[in-house]
């Protein structure tokens, strides 16, 4: 899958990258038509310390998947965001079964 990863005002070390695109990879094995994806990563200016933000923009024929997750650190706030993509697409796919 290709996967387009923007650290948005700072930059992202390489071992965050490799980690967001294996994660990201693992969705293939849920839905196995993913043509592309975006993943956007922010620092919040919140005082709280969950300022850590992954979106998650995943594209299918047909459909789009979009996540917004927020925690105290990237890896954490990609987790959640992996375990819900996976939710929405096993939710897509039942219903695209249920209509043929």
């Amino acid at each position: 899958m290709k996967l387009n990863i923007q650290s948005i005002h700072f930059d992202a070390d390489e071992k965050l990258l490799e980690f967001i695109q294996k994660k990201a990879t693992k969705l293939q094995t849920f839905h196995d038509k993913i043509i592309d994806g975006e993943v956007f990563l922010k620092l919040d200016k919140d005082a709280h310390q969950e300022n850590k933000v992954v979106e998650f923009k995943i594209n299918v024929p047909g459909h789009h998947f979009f996540v917004k997750e927020k925690s105290k650190s990237f890896e954490a706030a990609t987790d959640e965001a992996i375990e819900t993509l996976k939710i929405q697409i096993k939710k897509q796919k039942e219903k695209n079964l249920a209509h043929v």
